[in-house]
């Protein structure tokens, strides 16, 4: 017979103090007070999920939906965590018009309004109202943030890359770049986990930041399943050449256009590659379509078009729904991505999903993200990003070697995988929270029948 006792972390316990990773999964260790010895014995090791006597409830803070990258990864963790879990409760802190973009959801998903873009102290304010009000166990924050905040439960982070870190931060004064380091590692050292979407990004916030490789979790992103619908269709291409008067073969690069993306060693490299085809009289009608930021937010761009003398052989198509996107992924000859830095780099897996060669980086995420689906260059020589691309257009067995790596490639990642893994994590802080509080509220004692 034993009187039931609270938790105790003693010589007994080391998994209750282990990291999930140190020992597999979180447990929690009970132990009963014998009525013969009167000391504390051993009873059982239970996982976390058990521990828990609720379903958990799980804030998302929804407001950067709209964004690149931060938004791609919202809607489709949103959407995936939608088809596998119908236990907890989900509140989504944001716009309702936001909600919107996500698409259905069941009735365990709950938003909650809230106008502010996340950056005002009103708006913290009412976060966090909102989060103490409704008593949740959690909060995701699907984005780095720099301004510490006192929460009224444990935080889930996800960091996408360190960008504000490593390049951004070079045109601030160095009081304010070490101001904002210093406030990020508090926020990084506070929350509950945090998710990395790659090795790299691990890493990067391991060297940056000083954070411990236990607390820090790889969850993969993936591509969004509008890229998984089969090859465009003659009908597609036919939209092609009538609303976009494209009739010609073409190179792709899709993304950002920031200094990062290195957009104009991909217009030099183009140039250098006009050139080489001329010599081998192929591909005389070769263009390079951009799809980006309006051209007239970087006039630099428009600047290297017209010194490197291909002003009639390079398009800016500005902003493209995902649905003809996908049209273009598919019609391009090769799909280039020399960035200088990514954290994870979704666009090369996306020209993947349709058996497009790729050109990418051989820096950062890119080698982890593409493996041996894609030719590797140094992003900073425009030469051998030139001969890359002059390779991959002029050998058909290797593009047809590269072509079936990139469907492999692609499957790979998935949406669903990685929310299994962020619902094992949510269900690992809201645990731990719950057995912290037990420990500082030991309840008394009681005799078992």
């Amino acid at each position: 017979m034993y009187r039931p006792s609270a938790i105790k972390r003693d010589t007994h316990s080391e998994l209750v103090n282990a990291t999930p990773q140190e020992r597999g999964e979180d447990r929690v260790a009970f132990y009963g007070i014998s009525q013969t010895s009167g000391q504390a014995e051993f009873l059982c090791v239970l996982p976390c999920s058990l521990w828990l006597n609720h379903s958990v409830k799980v804030a998302i803070d929804i407001r950067r939906i709209t964004e690149f990258g931060v938004g791609t990864y919202t809607r489709n963790v949103v959407r995936a965590l939608g088809r596998l879990d119908h236990t907890n409760q989900y509140f989504l802190v944001g716009s309702p018009q936001k909600v919107t973009e996500i698409g259905p959801l069941p009735a365990s998903f709950q938003n909650i309004p809230l106008m502010d873009d996340g950056t005002s102290t009103k708006g913290y304010l009412e976060f966090r109202a909102i989060l103490k009000r409704l008593q949740c166990d959690l909060v995701h924050i699907p984005h780095l943030y720099w301004m510490p905040r006192t929460l009224p439960c444990p935080y889930v982070i996800t960091v996408h890359d360190l960008l504000e870190h490593m390049y951004e931060a070079r045109a601030q004064s160095s009081l304010r770049r070490s101001l904002h380091l210093q406030f990020t590692r508090r926020v990084l050292k506070g929350a509950g986990r945090i998710l990395a979407v790659s090795n790299f990004t691990k890493s990067e916030i391991e060297n940056v930041f000083g954070i411990p490789a236990s607390r820090i979790e790889v969850v993969y992103n993936a591509i969004d399943e509008r890229f998984l619908s089969g090859h465009a269709t003659d009908a597609d291409r036919q939209v092609l050449a009538e609303r976009y008067l494209i009739k010609y073969p073409f190179l792709l690069y899709a993304g950002r256009i920031s200094p990062h993306k290195n957009v104009v060693r991909i217009i030099e490299a183009f140039s250098a590659l006009k050139a080489e085809l001329e010599k081998e009289g192929r591909f005389p009608d070769l263009k390079l379509i951009i799809i980006g930021d309006e051209l007239s937010k970087h006039p630099d761009l428009r600047r290297t078009v017209i010194r490197s003398g291909v002003q009639n052989d390079v398009r800016f198509l500005g902003f493209i729904p995902i649905e003809m996107l996908r049209v273009f992924y598919d019609a391009a000859k090769i799909f280039v991505f020399p960035s200088l830095y990514e954290g994870f780099g979704l666009p090369p897996l996306e020209a993947m999903a349709h058996g497009t060669p790729v050109v990418t980086s051989n820096t950062s995420s890119l080698p982890e993200v593409v493996g041996n689906a894609a030719v590797l260059v140094n992003p900073e020589n425009v030469f051998e990003i030139m001969r890359a691309l002059l390779h991959l257009l002029l050998d058909q067995p290797v593009r047809d070697q590269m072509k079936k790596r990139c469907y492999e490639q692609a499957k790979r990642f998935s949406w669903d995988v990685s929310a299994r893994r962020i619902l094992e994590i949510y269900t690992e802080v809201a645990a731990a929270a719950q057995r912290s509080t037990a420990d500082r509220h030991q309840p008394a004692e009681t005799v078992a029948s």
